[in-house]
């Protein structure tokens, strides 16, 4: 005998599930809506909706670049006070060029600074200038240390080296930032960051400073850099780069050896270890070349000394940024890193060309005079690194360059916007804690210069402000030259 299927009959909601599954319709509903409205204004302005996208192995490869409107109209300035056309015309060419945005005290973030946009302005505006199907970067230099600039003056900072002042850099800034950062509608943007110039660099080498040494042994810059990353990197669109000096700084084989293993320590105390870094970021407001074309192996040996030897390189074997990132890039690897760490150069001020630009290889047989005739880097003396007279733009910003296979490049930046300047030598009034600073002076003989004075351009306006006779200074001695027109140049 068959029997039928017994139904159990459904129960009536009371009065409080049938209410609240009316909120949920009105919710769904809502948010369907929102989406629908927001995909409608994706298509209305050119721009979808934003959403997060994976964290890629190069942020820059397939990328467009956030031009900062505030760089082009300083760039403006100097060209409406230019009198020849043709320098003009290639000045302003420059000034359509990406470059990053400095963060350099807490009133960058928030827009306290009447005299430049806050954080979320520029990234509104990368936003305005994304292409449709097109990612696109915007770089951002985290640099407010505690004590920052430890072994030099022109760049002191607002904060002071004590437990207080990390305090106020861990919340008032760099929370500032990242809250920034993670809004939903920033998802869409990759957000590249370069952290603290020259801090770790100077834990590494100049701890004879004060200081330095008191950065060390208080241990806040390594605190402030880990907290940095931590926040930073648990955002998946924004990517973390440590600044590495440069080639006349960290060449030596000492001086990498005991950076490596600087680096790899603080990265590994941080919460995603050395996978919290993407990369590295070498040459920033610097001026070494990318490469020496003419200076290629430094143990040839010219008068019977190797070309390293000289009083040029003291013995330095890395000649240009090109060697010293593949080397930086190797050690990296044999301390643990991944494979896949990225390398950046700043190519901004480091092209020499102009009428002092050597056209082919020397033929001295003497050392100093071989390398002095050889070399495309045109400073007296390597340490030099303030407004530095006769230097010239360097290659353009630009994704995954080829060419140096060993130093594994996700990008050519322009970390310092040309034009800026690297300090002054005399105490100009200022409210960011910047002083002057005796490389800036024209007149100075540094130590370890062989007598040479700096040569740095008279006139300087403190760190970071802009310095118009520099700046056309940069663009008519470009390498490649600016070519307003098209062409292979900038």
């Amino acid at each position: 005998m068959t029997h039928p299927i017994r139904r159990t009959p459904t129960p009536r909601p009371g009065p409080d599930r049938r209410r609240r599954r009316r909120r949920r319709r009105a919710a769904s509903l809502g948010a369907a809506l929102t989406a629908l409205a927001l995909g409608l204004a994706g298509q209305l302005t050119g721009h979808p909706a934003a959403a997060a996208e994976n964290h890629v192995d190069n942020p820059f490869a397939g990328a467009s670049f956030y031009v900062n409107p505030d760089y082009t109209d300083r760039v403006g300035t100097t060209v409406a006070r230019t009198g020849d056309p043709g320098l003009r015309a290639r000045m302003r060419k420059v000034g359509r060029y990406p470059t990053a945005v400095w963060l350099d005290r807490i009133a960058a973030v928030g827009g306290a600074d009447p005299s430049r946009k806050s954080l979320a302005d520029h990234l509104d505006l990368a936003l305005a200038q994304k292409r449709r199907g097109q990612p696109i970067t915007a770089t951002f230099v985290v640099y407010d240390l505690p004590g920052r600039d430890c072994a030099a003056l022109a760049s002191n900072g607002e904060l002071p080296l004590t437990q207080a002042g990390l305090d106020r850099y861990e919340h008032e800034y760099i929370d500032a930032i990242a809250n920034v950062f993670k809004k939903r509608k920033y998802r869409g943007i990759r957000i590249t960051t370069v952290i603290e110039p020259d801090s770790l660099p100077n834990l590494a080498t100049n701890t004879s400073a004060p200081e330095c040494a008191q950065a060390k042994s208080s241990g806040i810059y390594v605190k402030g850099i880990q907290y940095a990353l931590d926040q930073l990197h648990a955002l998946p669109n924004v990517y973390t780069y440590l600044d590495f000096a440069n080639s006349g700084w960290l060449g030596w084989d000492g001086n990498l050896a005991q950076s490596v293993q600087l680096y790899t320590d603080v990265a590994r105390g941080t919460s995603a270890g050395l996978s919290g870094v993407d990369g590295l970021v070498t040459n920033v407001s610097n001026y070494m070349p990318l490469e020496e074309p003419f200076l290629t192996d430094p143990d040839r040996t010219v008068g019977g000394n190797p070309v390293k030897s000289s009083t040029f390189y003291e013995w330095n074997a890395d000649f240009d940024e090109s060697d010293f990132t593949g080397n930086v890039h190797r050690a990296l690897v044999a301390a643990g890193w991944p494979a896949s760490t990225g390398m950046v150069v700043d190519t901004s001020r480091n092209g020499w060309g102009g009428p002092g630009r050597p056209t082919a290889e020397s033929t001295s047989p003497v050392l100093d005079t071989y390398v002095t005739e050889s070399r495309v880097d045109r400073r007296t003396y390597r340490g030099l690194w303030c407004n530095v007279s006769g230097a010239g733009l360097g290659r353009p910003p630009q994704a995954a360059p080829s060419g140096h296979p060993d130093s594994h490049l996700d990008a050519f930046l322009w970390v310092k916007p040309p034009g800026e300047s690297d300090g002054a030598s005399t105490d100009v009034p200022d409210d960011e804690g910047k002083g002057p600073d005796p490389m800036c002076d024209p007149d100075y003989a540094p130590p370890g210069a062989g007598g040479n004075r700096t040569g740095a351009l008279p006139g300087a306006p403190p760190a970071g402000q802009w310095f118009a006779e520099q700046f056309a200074m940069l663009v008519k001695n470009a390498y490649p030259p600016v070519r307003p027109g098209g062409g292979t140049g900038l």
